[in-house]
């Protein structure tokens, strides 16, 4: 894998160097001068990952707080705080987000059906778009290079969605932020976010949550409810567990990509999820 870094005396991109250099404290740049690195750093052999890429899922009421509306940067700070973790240790991360903090299709639901349904989801890719640049300019505060990728071609903002080229970012080292779903309404971020993890070819699908992983019941209602710690598909779908939606699992099952429901919350949590750490619920096959 190739890094990159910055040359802290002109302010300019390095050349790209081996990843061997990465464990080094200097890098190669156009002055001919050491600098400080500035890449990611990668994690050493003894140091082995589960999971070396991942599509992490967030709702988009995971960006803004208690409030569930718009967009907090308390909580955008700690997110990109843990991602950054994550991916100095190593681990190649394309990252999904929902819209909801800014709009949901429901609204338009009812006495307020003046916007077709179809419509009201093409405004949730927009919101999704939103929620990506938002995410890529906290993630960029901490020194990692990002790509926001579209499904829906918005080309001053962000990169169309390429196959070939998203898997091209991972592999030199960049974040990739996945917005406005598959490009098609009708279709949810969470099938978003299993479509591309099979595309990228992804070890696994991290579905980030509030709550410590999937329960047999509401936590947040019903104190009794059992936390599991693995089920597989058919269970999923035998206890109409809430999850992700029946498109996403159908999809994750049929090509055998395993889910990993964790509570994002908590410190630490998704470089303990990618190192393989018994942290929230693996959904799989039998």
């Amino acid at each position: 894998m190739l890094l990159q870094g910055i040359c802290d005396a002109r302010r300019v991109r390095a050349l790209y160097v081996p990843a061997a250099y990465a464990t080094m404290d200097r890098c190669v740049c156009f002055t001919s001068k050491p600098c400080q690195f500035a890449g990611p750093k990668r994690m050493s052999e003894s140091q082995s990952l589960q999971y070396k890429r991942v599509v992490l899922k967030l709702s988009g009421e995971s960006l803004a707080g208690s409030g569930g509306r718009g967009i907090s940067g308390k909580e955008m700070s700690e997110i990109a705080g843990q991602i950054e973790q994550a991916h100095r240790s190593g681990c190649q991360i394309a990252i999904v987000i929902g819209g909801g903090n800014i709009l949901r299709g429901a609204q338009f639901s009812g006495t307020n059906a003046l916007v077709q349904e179809a419509t009201a989801h093409y405004m949730g890719m927009l919101a999704t778009v939103i929620n990506s640049l938002a995410m890529q300019d906290a993630i960029e505060a901490l020194g990692l290079d990002t790509r926001v990728m579209s499904a829906v071609p918005v080309d001053k903002i962000a990169e169309t969605f390429i196959r070939r080229r998203a898997i091209r970012h991972l592999e030199k080292g960049r974040v990739i932020i996945l917005a406005a779903g598959i490009g098609n309404p009708f279709v949810t971020t969470d099938t978003a976010a299993a479509q591309r993890a099979l595309e990228i070819d992804a070890d696994v699908v991290l579905k980030a949550t509030r709550v410590d992983g999937v329960y047999s019941d509401d936590p947040e209602k019903n104190p009794h409810a059992v936390l599991y710690d693995r089920l597989t598909y058919r269970e999923v779908n035998e206890k109409q567990l809430k999850v992700m939606d029946a498109t996403a699992i159908a999809l994750c099952q049929e090509h055998s990509k395993p889910i990993l429901v964790f509570n994002f919350k908590k410190a630490g949590s998704i470089v303990q999820a990618i190192s393989g750490k018994t942290v929230g619920t693996w959904i799989g096959a039998e």
